[in-house]
């Protein structure tokens, strides 16, 4: 009786510890996208304050990602091989975010809105390879699930943030509002730090240097991989140039008042809370593909709207269809790629994608850009509807996880 009681115990401590670590993580997530989502709010008024063309803000959006990409597959490298460094990560990541818009806050040259955009990324990248190989370690047999809670918690602010920001604006300068951003960075950062630092102490794999990159070279190989990651960076692609060009056509063009911008960026984002708690559960059951496919087709379609729907309700409906899918569909893509990479690999397939895809993905915001300055904005939203139906496409013939009803087991990985 006693044995059992004290089973019981430790088994309430492992769920404790494992619910805990989800809901610090989750938490974390949440002021990563709320840095995130001052981005588009904030890109408009920044390209008036410095003159902008939109090839420049394409570049200014490449930059973000090619830091973001870049460095995802070292810093994923590191939170496999070094589980205990996980917390200062993430920690320093937080911390990374307010630094970034503190600079942002100040340039008056370009040159240091690239550099800033590049901090953002920098901040991403340690975040994100970080937490989700973290989670997806440590509930393999819930895997879409626990990332789609974990992002439910950055949809909240998600949500929020756009509508509150762009309502500060209208009252405040833009510049002391981004450069108040690094006291949220510092506090949360450390508070994470506090929080997880005794989270991370396991010994990592013992399959050493020889077995870690036996595994990155036998999934560099995998064909299913292969079109994972193609699939994944056209995706990338078309919601780079959304993020982009939506907020300059919305309030460049149209003229809407930044708290109205803030109002779109919501339905971008805060659709999420209603879609990940359905859609991740539900490729878990019955399979990526069965949810990936349809998904990606509707909101290339979605996209292509974004051109014809004249200003108003209708354009605001075909936002709302997008907000449906336009965050929580990385989730479901990132679980797709954990189910084939192997477990010592679990934070560095993400930098793998990164990587392989950045060639390709980082010119696209650029000719989107060009593209908009010869033939308007919507030629951009062409393109990105172009992308999703393409990535679709390519998803067609893989072999993925078919789901638990086919399988009645968690995804194997290879």
């Amino acid at each position: 009786m006693i044995k059992i009681k004290e089973s019981i115990s430790s088994i309430q401590r492992v769920v404790a510890d494992r619910l805990k670590l989800l809901g610090v993580i989750t938490a974390g997530h949440s002021v990563i996208h709320f840095y995130q989502q001052l981005f588009p709010v904030i890109l408009p008024t920044v390209t008036q304050a410095l003159g902008l063309s939109n090839v420049q803000v394409g570049v200014l959006t490449s930059a973000r990602q090619m830091s973001h990409s870049t460095l995802n597959l070292p810093v994923g490298a590191a939170a496999d091989k070094f589980p205990q460094w996980r917390s200062h990560i993430m920690g320093i990541s937080l911390v990374t975010m307010g630094v970034a818009y503190l600079a942002l806050g100040t340039a008056e040259f370009y040159i240091v809105a690239i550099i800033s955009s590049l901090l953002i990324g920098l901040a991403s990248a340690l975040w994100h390879p970080t937490a989700i190989g973290t989670l997806s370690n440590t509930f393999p047999e819930r895997r879409a699930t626990a990332l789609s809670l974990h992002g439910m918690g950055a949809t909240v602010l998600d949500t929020v943030t756009p509508l509150a920001f762009g309502g500060l604006l209208a009252a405040f300068h833009w510049r002391g509002l981004l450069e108040i951003q690094i006291i949220l960075g510092l506090l949360a950062g450390l508070l994470l730090w506090r929080l997880l630092r005794n989270s991370f102490t396991a010994e990592p794999p013992k399959a050493g240097d020889k077995g870690y990159l036996k595994a990155l070279g036998t999934l560099i190989k995998h064909p299913s991989f292969i079109g994972m990651t193609l699939s994944n960076g056209l995706m990338s692609m078309g919601r780079l140039i959304v993020l982009a060009f939506l907020p300059l056509y919305l309030q460049l063009e149209l003229e809407y008042s930044p708290f109205v911008l803030g109002v779109y960026i919501t339905l971008l984002h805060g659709m999420g809370i209603l879609s990940q708690p359905i859609l991740g559960p539900l490729s878990d059951k019955i399979g990526r593909k069965a949810v990936l496919v349809p998904s990606f087709i509707a909101l290339g379609i979605l996209y292509i709207l974004l051109n014809i729907a004249p200003p108003g309700y209708l354009l605001a409906a075909v936002v709302t269809g997008i907000g449906l899918f336009f965050y929580t569909l990385t989730n479901i893509t990132t679980a797709t790629i954990m189910d084939i990479a192997d477990k010592q690999v679990q934070a560095s397939s993400m930098g793998l994608t990164g990587i392989i895809t950045q060639v390709f993905v980082l010119p696209a915001p650029i000719i989107a850009g060009r593209l908009s300055d010869i033939y308007g904005y919507g030629s951009s939203f062409l393109l990105a509807g172009a992308f999703l139906i393409l990535a679709a496409i390519v998803l067609i013939p893989l072999k993925l996880y078919k789901g638990s009803d086919a399988t009645n087991e968690p995804p194997k990985q290879s």
